[in-house]
């Protein structure tokens, strides 16, 4: 039996998973790290904290197996980051992540060059300083000694394929976060270099995500307890290679996250130039194809900040009825009707990205009550994070692309309520893989052994991908929830002016 080591560099943590050519799931192994908020809206990580994750999953995956029979390694990683590295692979100061919103300023700057519409035709992307480029245009201007000595800018798991292998490179998927790409041509923008005063050197080299980055050198191998020489492929960003994962492989199908961020992708074979600009497109590993997007800043994890914040005493609850904490919250949750007593969640805990794209915006229960329950606060969070997608997923049907099913994935994924909310608010089947936790990680395998060769194509997700069960859209509560994002909608329409004022308080 052969073996692929792929790894899922995401916000909360590494996950390593080993998979067999076969496509079973050998083992799955997690490794979390710390994340820093220095200031209002920076959101930082130590890219020495993921290499310790990668050490640390690898050793723990390979020592009931034979190491030999390991033919590859890949990876997915998060995107739109912002790592700094020397000449000798060394970062030069914390990793801006994706959450990160700092380079507000630079946003200005740049479209005083370029308007927004060219902006977002060029790239797939709409201004943002979530992006990666405008996070480096932000070093250059406020850590000019950072920006001089680096001599790469990288992406999470490009940071971890140059400690494999001494190669600085990158790859479609994570290029088209940095916001330097030009979409249709896949290739580094020099204009959209010049515009943001950005060295062209400065960045890595840029490859297919299939392509050998390189193969893993004597010193690498030592720490990682594997035999030197291994390849290692490019793999692709977190996104991307969740939708391999879930066997969006094709034109039409889509698949949801319900991760720390959470966003709908469809696979189509052009992009999705959306008129107020509410989706974004990446480049897809599969060459030929787009994969259309809208993500939000806080999906999953809206919910986890509740959980831990809130439900203390359900802990307790919980432990003596032995049950695990969410399992338990989900008879809870069962007991609030649809609608939530009519209460309403507004998830913007950290500003939004898709499809508002308002850093102002702030996070609120609208309509409280003092029958409220702590059941109704649960539900009232799954069901917005619910009604914010289905923004996304509406611009998607607006552009005729149908979709009669969507995959989920992620941790939230497992909550069987969530489920049922998310079909009858997007009314559409909501079906289930049997590897809720490792779709990216899966992708990057999968991504792994098309570029090795060993598959003949991406179908070969049909050998990895199992459907574990599909819940289905109810009328009347189609209809109920349909209503009831209109009222959603409207009330964030409403409160735009306050988060304004409130913007203008904190300052």
């Amino acid at each position: 039996m052969e073996y692929i080591l792929a790894h899922d560099l995401g916000t909360s943590g590494n996950k390593a998973t080993l998979f067999s050519t076969e496509g079973e799931l050998i083992a799955s192994v997690t490794y979390p790290y710390p994340t820093s908020y220095p200031y209002d809206t920076w959101v930082e990580q130590n890219p020495e904290d993921w290499w310790q994750a990668v050490i640390d999953t690898t050793r723990t995956l390979i020592s009931g197996i034979d190491s030999r029979k390991i033919i590859g390694v890949s990876f997915s990683g998060q995107m739109m980051g912002c790592i700094c590295v020397d000449k000798a692979g060394t970062p030069l100061r914390p990793a801006i992540i994706w959450a990160d919103m700092r380079a507000d300023k630079q946003i200005d700057k740049i479209e005083k060059k370029k308007k927004k519409s060219a902006f977002y035709r060029l790239t797939g992307h709409r201004l943002s300083p979530s992006y990666g480029g405008p996070k480096f245009m932000w070093i250059k201007e406020n850590e000019p000694e950072v920006y001089h000595n680096t001599y790469k800018m990288l992406n999470a798991k490009d940071y971890i394929i140059l400690k494999l292998t001494n190669q600085f490179v990158t790859e479609n998927t994570d290029a088209s976060s940095t916001c330097f790409m030009d979409l249709d041509r896949l290739n580094w923008s020099q204009d959209l270099l010049y515009i943001m005063g950005i060295d062209y050197e400065k960045l890595p080299r840029l490859c297919q995500s299939t392509d050998i980055a390189g193969y893993i050198t004597n010193e690498a191998a030592k720490i990682l307890g594997l035999p030197s020489g291994i390849p290692v492929i490019c793999g692709g960003g977190d996104g991307i290679c969740a939708a391999i994962g879930t066997g969006c492989i094709k034109e039409g199908v889509a698949h949801c996250s319900l991760g720390t961020s959470s966003w709908i992708s469809i696979t189509s074979k052009q992009a999705i130039y959306d008129e107020a600009q509410r989706t974004f497109n990446w480049a897809h590993i599969i060459p030929g194809y787009i994969l259309p997007t809208g993500t939000m800043q806080c999906g999953g994890g809206a919910y986890a900040w509740y959980v831990n914040e809130f439900c203390e005493h359900e802990k307790i609850l919980a432990k003596k009825q032995n049950l695990s904490l969410y399992d338990y919250l989900e008879t809870e949750i069962a007991q609030s009707p649809l609608g939530s007593n009519g209460l309403l969640f507004l998830p913007y805990l950290m500003g939004e990205r898709s499809p508002r794209w308002n850093l102002n915006a702030r996070a609120g229960f609208i309509g409280i009550q003092i029958r409220h329950k702590k059941k109704d606060f649960l539900r009232a969070v799954q069901e917005g994070v619910a009604m914010n997608l289905k923004v996304v997923l509406d611009v998607f049907r607006d552009y005729s692309q149908r979709v009669e099913q969507i995959m989920v994935v992620g941790g939230g994924a497992k909550s069987k309520m969530w489920q049922k909310i998310l079909s009858d608010v997007f009314n559409v089947a909501i079906s289930l893989p049997d590897t809720i936790d490792e779709a990216a990680s899966m992708g990057a395998a999968i991504t792994a052994g098309v570029g090795l060769g060993v598959f003949e194509d991406f179908n070969s997700v049909d050998r990895f991908m199992k459907i574990n069960h599909t819940v289905y859209p109810q009328k009347e509560a189609v209809e109920r929830y349909s209503y009831l994002s209109e009222i959603f909608n409207h009330t964030y329409d409403a409160l735009i002016p306050i988060y304004n004022q409130i913007k203008q308080f904190q300052k």
